[in-house]
């Protein structure tokens, strides 16, 4: 059966369904294109070609004899494209592409150009043997530099995927190794680098497929590529992250490295999800350099700086760090373990999983399945003679239990719970049925802290706020003395028009008094706590956040909205 330029011919009586067929056939057996073969055999010239092709499909018909070639942009479509399907790209106009080709039933040349260019396309037809010549004087390799199609904000030319030796059973599919799937996976994790992006997700639906990062901890969409490429992605995604790629009816987990230089690499904690209409995967980034950014980056108030340094150079004691998911709490932990790194000290963690790689500290992946639990990945701890003991999670009684009794037998132990703020962590201990003493005599600090997005330094633009809305967010009368000015989001190139760029942490840093010690022992509640920390001094999430807001680092409406006093 006829299709494409030989139906359409046919279709306008240009050939004969017996010649077309015979043209197909001869096209087939020399392997070339039938449009080289209709030109070759002078069944039709490529002027008429043309000029039928314009018509027939309501184009515009453009002579390349009379472009100045030397103005055409290079890179605006793929060389590989363009030397496979025999098209050029001949400018960008308005966000879509201008496009020229001898053959405007090649839908496949069109589909990769969006999905290279994330662009709708504009055809123009152009006399085959021309386009021919044109093709072969702007040819380059197809090999392109990434930095072509991810910008030059990083140095790109040594980037490379890396996949790491596996036992894995992997499929050798050419489709996988598709050269523009390959690229496009590559612009979008450098792309979510450049942004600062902490997740990528690739999700399909039924009549579309689309691509949000996760920024400032606002998921935003950044492409929409065909659907048609949502099981390549994925399996390319699956293939270098050592995943079962013909396993697609259970979630997966695993990770991928992203090379980008002799001295620079990141990590991606890779998680697969089956859904209706194909494979979700979310994509975390995880960035050493993050870890060693050090303490004063996180965004400590000096005073809370005091009391955390303090705390964690102690030889013994239990220092948990509390909030939500994605509060920054593995980046807090890390900054700490980072300074403690030193020879003389013997660190191990068990986290499920270790995002951030540290040289110098031993990294344990906890794995239910096998039996390695954190409680039992605590016990072998026990013995290897350690100074400093990281819990990824307090789960339950039984890891609360050794990981206290590793703090009372002299050891210096971190680990994260999930509560709301310092005062409820203790409280939560109890729930969970560590005995009060055990409490008292083992945690000596206790941070609870939430992200808050960072006003955009090049945009921020001072505000007016009512006195009582400000009141009523918690600040005093005395904060009201007009020495400091709020300041509002605006929105500009720097920031992709939110307003906001980066983030800035939110600390309430308690350590454990006496005092607070003897509430513990009395089962006093989290609001009996409270009431002591507040005598102590000790900041509640919504005044370190109030205080942000009087430094001019982020605006009272997202205070509000990630502190809830």
């Amino acid at each position: 059966m006829l299709s494409g330029l030989a139906r359409a011919l046919v279709q306008g009586g240009k050939i004969s369904e017996a010649q077309a067929q015979e043209l197909s056939a001869r096209a087939t057996q020399a392997k070339i294109q039938l449009i080289d073969q209709l030109i070759q055999s002078r069944a039709i010239s490529a002027r008429d070609l043309a000029h039928y092709c314009a018509s027939s499909f309501s184009l515009p018909l453009l002579d390349l004899e009379a472009l100045d070639i030397s103005h055409l942009v290079d890179g605006v479509v793929d060389p590989k494209i363009t030397t496979q399907h025999r098209v050029i790209g001949l400018k960008k106009r308005e966000k879509r592409i201008l496009v020229a080709t001898s053959d405007p039933t090649n839908l496949q040349a069109v589909d990769q150009i969006k999905f290279q260019t994330q662009m709708p396309v504009d055809l123009v037809v152009v006399e085959h043997d021309k386009l021919l010549r044109l093709v072969e004087q702007k040819g380059k390799s197809a090999e392109t530099k990434l930095s072509e199609m991810a910008g030059d904000d990083i140095n790109l030319d040594d980037i490379e995927l890396a996949q790491e030796e596996t036992t894995t059973n992997v499929i050798a599919d050419n489709d996988v190794d598709d050269a523009p799937v390959v690229r496009f996976l590559q612009k979008m994790l450098i792309d979510a680098i450049n942004m600062g992006a902490s997740d990528l997700h690739f999700e399909p639906y039924e009549k579309s497929y689309r691509i949000r990062y996760r920024v400032d901890g606002v998921l935003k969409e950044i492409a929409q590529p065909p659907i048609v490429i949502k099981e390549k992605l994925a399996s390319r995604i699956k293939v270098i992250s050592k995943l079962d790629i013909s396993e697609k009816r259970i979630p997966q987990d695993g990770r991928m490295k992203l090379v980008l230089g002799p001295n620079r690499a990141i990590d991606f904690r890779v998680s697969t999800l089956p859904t209706l209409f194909g494979e979700k995967i979310v994509m975390r980034i995880l960035d050493p350099s993050q870890a060693k950014l050090g303490i004063d980056a996180l965004g400590y108030e000096p005073d809370e700086k005091a009391i955390l340094m303090e705390a964690i150079q102690r030889p013994y004691g239990m220092v948990l760090v509390t909030g939500p998911t994605g509060s920054g709490k593995t980046v807090s932990l890390y900054t700490c373990l980072n300074i403690l790194n030193q020879p003389g000290i013997n660190i191990s963690t068990a986290e499920d999983p270790a995002e951030i790689q540290l040289h110098g500290i031993n990294q344990v992946n906890v794995n239910d399945k096998a039996g390695l639990t954190f409680a039992s990945a605590l016990k072998a701890f026990l013995r290897q003679d350690p100074d400093v003991i990281m819990v990824g999670e307090i789960r339950d009684l039984e890891t609360a239990d050794i990981s206290i009794k590793a703090a009372q037998t002299g050891h210096m132990v971190f680990s994260t719970l999930h509560t709301n703020d310092a005062p409820t962590t203790l409280t939560r201990l109890a729930n969970m049925g560590v005995p009060a003493f055990n409490i008292a005599s083992s945690v000596i600090l206790i941070t609870a802290q939430r992200l808050a997005r960072r006003l955009c330094a090049s945009c921020k633009a001072p505000t007016s706020i009512e006195p009582e809305v400000l009141l009523q967010a918690g600040f005093k009368e005395s904060d009201l003395d007009g020495s400091w000015t709020p300041y509002k989001p605006v929105g500009c190139s720097v920031c992709n028009d939110t307003g906001y760029k980066g983030r800035v942490g939110i600390y309430q840093v308690m350590p454990i008094s006496e005092e607070m010690q003897r509430i513990i022992l009395s089962n006093g509640t989290a609001m009996d706590i409270a009431d002591q920390a507040a005598r102590d001094g000790v900041r509640t999430l919504r005044q370190s956040g109030l205080l942000k807001v009087k430094q001019g680092l982020t605006s009272l409406e997202e205070v509000i909205g990630v502190t809830n006093d």
